[in-house]
């Protein structure tokens, strides 16, 4: 993953992951068997050994522990052709595990920006947390120094693949289906803010990270960097920074202090990259291009000037209303004060309800859900009075 360059070097040992996922209660006896490594008062002698009793004592489903040979099998040697991506973490691989289900296998390279702690969390945050907008994990391998990963196989890959540098000929993202993936990634942020306990600060929300399934449905993946959000009379969480330049907010980059309002300024990052079609930060672009939030700062203050920020592979197949209150959204995300910038849920319902605007204006114009376009309309159903103030963000400008 591309990081901060502030931040410190990683120790390639096991290091207080604890600090991450230790649970905050009274429960002392359970609390000091997690952070040892133990449970019922058994020490784990290896890091998969750890990993396992931690889940037990966090009562999370225990995943499944794989030998690399089973792994090296599964991919044919790790072979090249089997590649389906590569980051900072190392490289991803399609295999085939002995059951028969097609995976994604992420192997952790030493010299990568990844380090054990990161895939200690990784894997007990992936343990603890299911839901349908969460890639799920199958299991991983810790034999000797090797450290993998193996996921539900996501067969569109990530939305970054689908958004930016397409070959010639390929299809772009329609209006429709860019916000059901938006959708889908807020429901999973959903999920970390309000229905995990303590809540989930997801830290790493960027195109990169939203995986796709064949229907278009995303999924939030790579959990390495997730922390515990601040619980009782806390406002924030004090950490080092880290995550992806471009995508973290402001006041966190300045002070290391997290909030969930952290997460809500990366979305709305990706919402503008949904909407412009313009990476979060792209170096081919001329000074003061280079930047998504700066450069779409001038268009964010004038209603007139939005649709100047549509990617023009969109060809104008896009509900102008709709497009109006998906840029709102965006900018409301975007403010730098955090405490202006929304709960999750309410931006959920709100791109639920423009989400379902955008299939509707498909259907009237007959255009299908995969067309980029080739003609513009501007004549839209007005919205049902019932949803008004839920899409009502004018307010923002």
């Amino acid at each position: 993953m591309s990081c901060f360059s502030c931040m410190s070097p990683r120790r390639k040992d096991v290091r207080d992951y604890d600090e991450d996922m230790a649970p905050r209660s009274a429960d002392s006896a359970k609390g000091k068997a997690y952070a040892d490594g133990s449970a019922h008062g058994r020490r784990g002698t290896s890091l998969g050994g750890k990993l396992r009793d931690a889940m037990v004592a966090q009562k999370g489903n225990v995943a499944r522990s794989f030998t690399f040979k089973e792994l090296a099998t599964a991919t044919q040697n790790f072979k090249e052709a089997n590649m389906i991506g590569e980051g900072g973490f190392g490289c991803v691989y399609k295999g085939r595990i002995e059951s028969g289900m097609v995976v994604a296998i992420k192997q952790l390279n030493h010299e990568g920006l990844q380090g054990n702690q990161e895939f200690i969390v990784e894997v007990l945050m992936l343990s603890l947390l299911h839901h349908p907008n969460l890639v799920n994990l199958i299991g991983y391998c810790t034999d000797g120094d090797q450290r993998l990963l193996v996921y539900e196989y996501m067969p569109m890959g990530s939305l970054e693949n689908h958004l930016f540098d397409l070959e010639p000929g390929t299809e772009p993202l329609s209006w429709s289906r860019r916000l059901k993936i938006a959708v889908g990634a807020a429901r999973g942020l959903q999920y970390l803010h309000c229905s995990a306990n303590p809540p989930v600060i997801y830290r790493d929300l960027k195109s990169s990270n939203i995986l796709l399934d064949n229907d278009f449905n995303s999924k939030l993946s790579d959990f390495g960097l997730a922390k515990l959000g601040p619980v009782g009379d806390k406002t924030h969480v004090s950490t080092r920074v880290m995550g992806t330049y471009g995508y973290c907010a402001p006041e966190y980059a300045m002070s290391g202090k997290l909030t969930l309002k952290s997460d809500i300024y990366s979305f709305g990052v990706v919402l503008l990259e949904l909407i412009t079609g313009r990476k979060a930060i792209d170096c081919t672009k001329k000074p003061g291009e280079q930047n998504l939030v700066v450069w779409s700062r001038p268009f964010l203050k004038d209603r007139r000037k939005f649709v100047l920020m549509v990617d023009p592979l969109l060809e104008g197949r896009i509900p102008v209303r709709c497009l109006h209150h998906a840029v709102a959204i965006a900018a409301m995300c975007l403010q730098e004060q955090p405490s202006f910038r929304p709960i999750i849920g309410d931006i959920v319902v709100a791109l639920e309800y423009l989400s379902s605007q955008a299939e509707s204006s498909d259907a009237a114009n007959g255009w299908s859900a995969g067309q980029g376009g080739a003609s513009p309309s501007t004549q839209h159903a007005n919205p049902d009075p019932r949803k008004k103030d839920l899409v009502n963000y004018s307010a923002a400008f």
